[in-house]
């Protein structure tokens, strides 16, 4: 479970709609006609890529943390960047040129922009912080939580991979966003993160508070990715006993529990019995891809079939009878909720839908998503649709509907869409030489199906 972002749950609040001087891609607003199923993913790809975009903070072209067009911050600071979702954002800027939403020359001057300001930024070992101001300085997550944040670096260092292989290194202004990239990923110290040589990852370090967040990544939540990306290094690699003894807990992140009867396969670790937020099926899956993927523990095409398709069941049978769940209307993830933030799942659901659970789960159940998209768009735009897609929950029991977004919910529904509609993330990913290597290394097989 995302225990860091759960520490922030009576903090959120905040912001108000960003402007940039790039180009705006000026996102579709909603139709009365109906669309076709390809102009409907187009919409939703074009409007939730434009949170990067024409919302992105100006000085970095990196993501604000949240965008809330009512205008209402509290006591936040509006101009926070995040790292994790930016590195989704990237994948979407990805996404937007690669369909045409906006040209390749923009896509790769922001990519350099990008690129020079993370060069800058603060960083502890390599990683970046959770949280960054404009300035590049660090924006603390929490008291102790103001050095180098593992986890988000890498949901980072994922996308920018993303778009490393998307760069033709013949042209000089993509071969300086390469270079860039790859100048990054080098400095990144995974094998610092080993905590002196255990075997096991940890998620912080701070300079004040060194080890203090003790948080060791352990299998299974949203955090595979910093495992396959330590292991795949150029630079600072971990060995394979690093995934196998930490992360797969020496076998132990194996379940038999299946839920409304699909097989879960890994303990979710807090939902072991239910399954956890929609997100863990999103986040380390923007370019990792699991179909073809395999290892000793799981099948993970099966693994993230069996969480998204046993949340929808959740969401249908409705055991605790909230108004306007249905097989058109469902997903359980984190986000906001009726009273700040929570991490919405099964075991822990308040009557929240957060349509990212549905729309970044495409690729895993393209027809109970489209379902759900046709109807948040055709029935419930009014209340629901915004200048960046869709807001990030509501809760039609309490009657509770909020003019606000969330990066991390966001940013993951362009390329998780594309992802299904050709599988571009997961095929550029899964190129790259290194992180071949580093599967190869932790005996995870991967049979390409794209």
């Amino acid at each position: 479970m995302r225990m860091n972002r759960i520490v922030w749950m009576v903090c959120a609040a905040a912001m108000l709609v960003a402007c940039t001087t790039s180009p705006s891609v000026n996102p579709s607003k909603p139709q009365t006609e109906q669309l076709s199923d390809d102009a409907l993913l187009d919409t939703l790809q074009r409007a939730h890529f434009d949170y990067m975009w024409s919302g992105a903070e100006p000085n970095s072209g990196l993501a604000y943390e949240r965008i809330h067009m009512d205008g209402d911050y509290g006591y936040d600071d509006p101009t926070i960047i995040t790292i994790g979702g930016s590195g989704f954002g990237i994948a979407g800027i990805v996404v937007a040129m690669d369909r045409g939403f906006i040209s390749r020359e923009q896509g790769v001057a922001r990519l350099q922009r990008i690129v020079q300001f993370l060069t800058r930024a603060k960083r502890f070992h390599g990683v970046w912080p959770h949280w960054l101001y404009p300035s590049g300085r660090v924006a603390p997550f929490s008291q102790k939580d103001n050095g180098a944040d593992l986890v988000e670096s890498s949901f980072l260092m994922e996308g920018l991979l993303i778009a490393r292989q998307y760069m033709n290194p013949e042209v000089e202004s993509e071969k300086q966003v390469i270079d860039g990239i790859n100048t990054l990923w080098q400095e990144m110290e995974f094998d610092w993160f080993r905590r002196g040589g255990r075997n096991v990852l940890y998620w912080h370090w701070s300079p004040d508070y060194e080890w203090q967040m003790n948080f060791p990544l352990e299998g299974y939540n949203e955090c595979m990715i910093v495992y396959i990306l330590a292991a795949s290094s150029p630079t600072h690699a971990c060995p394979a006993e690093c995934y196998h003894q930490g992360w797969a807990r020496n076998g132990d992140i194996r379940s038999n529990a299946t839920f409304y009867g699909y097989p879960l396969l890994l303990k979710h670790n807090g939902a072991e019995a239910t399954g956890a937020s929609l997100f863990w099926a999103h986040y380390s899956w923007i370019g990792l891809c699991p179909k073809g993927l395999s290892d000793q523990y799981a099948d993970y095409w099966q693994a993230m079939r069996s969480h998204v398709l046993s949340d929808y069941a959740y969401c249908v049978d409705n055991p605790k009878n909230y108004i306007n769940y249905s097989d058109s209307c469902w997903g359980l993830t984190a986000g906001y909720s009726v009273n700040g933030y929570s991490a919405h799942a099964p075991n822990n659901d308040l009557g929240v839908i957060t349509p990212t659970a549905a729309l970044s789960s495409f690729p895993y159940a393209p027809q109970q998503a489209m379902a759900a998209a046709r109807y948040w768009y055709e029935k419930k735009k009014s209340l629901l649709w915004g200048d960046y897609g869709f807001y990030d929950g509501y809760s039609a029991t309490a009657k509770w509907y909020i003019q606000r977004y969330l990066a991390i919910d966001q940013l993951t529904i362009a390329p998780m869409i594309e992802n299904y509609r050709t599988g571009l993330c997961w095929r550029l990913f899964m190129s790259c030489p290194e992180i071949q290597q580093g599967l190869q290394k932790l005996d995870i097989t991967y049979t390409p199906e794209l």
